[in-house]
């Protein structure tokens, strides 16, 4: 896989073109029957009133935060769904407790362990697929019938293999994965929206 980018560019626009290159050849990647059952997956749990939960560190810890507030709240809208979505990366008061008594690596997990139930959900968000704490909350859930989509970016690392659906962004540049799985929420909870609303209803709101 190539490296974006490879050298300086000449100017900002520059740049700013290959930027936008490397985002659609990345999404373009995305396989459909991954996001297929993505969608099936939420469906469910939404369908079940089950809970959504979510988990990343750093960037990706932002992206499952802001998550909340669009699948809580949007997926209401016209819908006869009460999402119940909930951020493992939520809590500082909760995550620095569990790190400084127990083990960064078990942040999440351990989170999963008390709210977690079979039929839930847990979507992680890692550019590396890697994080140990990302690692160990999908074999806890995988382990307790809890359903996980991952989504990846890099080399995919063994979150990739590990969750039921993967949703990778086959790309090198950090900048471009966060966008795109940022993107690929997105997309989900609009989908999934409008799956639950008719058509003439659809031209009328914003999403």
């Amino acid at each position: 896989m190539s490296r974006f980018p490879s050298q300086r560019p000449a100017s900002i626009d520059e740049f700013k073109s290959g930027y936008v290159s490397e985002l659609e050849k990345a999404i373009a990647a995305v396989g459909a029957d991954a996001l297929e059952k993505a969608a099936e997956l939420m469906k469910a749990a939404l369908d079940g009133d089950r809970q959504i939960f979510l988990a990343g560190n750093g960037g990706s810890a932002a992206i499952a935060n802001h998550l909340v507030a669009d699948y809580a709240k949007n997926l209401r809208g016209d819908t006869q769904w009460k999402p119940r979505v909930r951020s493992l990366s939520g809590s500082h008061e909760l995550i620095t407790a569990i790190g400084n008594d127990l083990s960064y690596a078990d942040v999440f997990a351990y989170q999963l362990q008390g709210f977690g139930r079979t039929g839930d959900v847990l979507v992680t968000v890692s550019s590396s697929g890697e994080s140990e704490n990302i690692v160990r909350v999908i074999d806890w859930a995988k382990a307790n019938g809890i359903a996980t989509i991952a989504l990846t970016g890099f080399s995919g690392g063994r979150s990739s293999k590990l969750a039921d659906v993967n949703l990778h962004v086959d790309s090198q540049n950090y900048g471009v994965v966060e966008d795109l799985h940022q993107l690929l929420l997105h997309l989900l909870g609009q989908w999934l929206r409008m799956t639950q609303m008719p058509d003439a209803l659809i031209a009328e709101r914003k999403f």
